[in-house]
């Protein structure tokens, strides 16, 4: 049986409750559990302990990312964790940086311990969907995995592999809840099931 961790980066501030990300990751692990997979939890905004952190990230195949874009990324907590925990994370989750003085070929970001484990975004945007997939729109049309870059490099450093990401838009000025938890449920169940 595959073990997946949900971590969920969600962040209570301002207006936002972090409501839809908790839904989200709900509608993950019961879709998950359902698939017959194991299912371990992280709530980042609820605080955490490094060690426990990396030992959930170590026993885990598959990680989930749930969280909403602020500011054209992930809330500063979501990159908070990363750098605490992927840091902590060494020797075991990766090795070096992947050069070696004595062996040339060997090139930056090849140092990853995690191969085999795989990574997965889920997120939440006020912006459309063509703001990010369209020529003259916001993001010119670099869509939501050309925004995310940064985070899919830093798990690619890991020696980790990407699954799809998936995105909610508009969820601020025209949500459509039913509909992000049936695209949620077909997506998870196009990878997993």
């Amino acid at each position: 049986m595959k073990k997946i961790l949900l971590i969920n980066g969600g962040k209570a501030f301002g207006h936002s409750k972090g409501n839809l990300n908790i839904a989200m990751q709900e509608v993950a692990k019961e879709t998950l559990g359902n698939l017959g997979f194991s299912v371990q939890e992280s709530f980042i905004d609820k605080g955490y302990d490094v060690q426990d952190e990396l030992q959930k990230l170590l026993d885990s195949d598959v990680w989930i990312w749930q969280f909403p874009g602020w500011w054209m990324g992930e809330p500063w907590i979501v990159k908070k964790y990363i750098d605490e925990v992927f840091l902590g994370g060494h020797p075991k989750l990766y090795e070096s940086d992947g050069r070696s003085s004595s062996d040339k070929s060997k090139k930056y970001g090849s140092g990853g311990l995690s191969q085999g484990k795989k990574y997965m975004f889920s997120t939440t945007w006020n912006a459309p969907l063509e703001a990010f997939v369209e020529k003259g729109q916001f993001f010119e049309a670099q869509g939501i995995d050309g925004l995310l870059f940064h985070l899919h490099k830093a798990h690619e450093f890991l020696g980790m592999q990407s699954l799809p990401t998936f995105m909610c838009n508009d969820v601020h000025k025209n949500p459509t809840f039913d509909e992000y938890v049936a695209n949620y449920k077909k997506h998870l169940h196009n990878i997993f099931g």
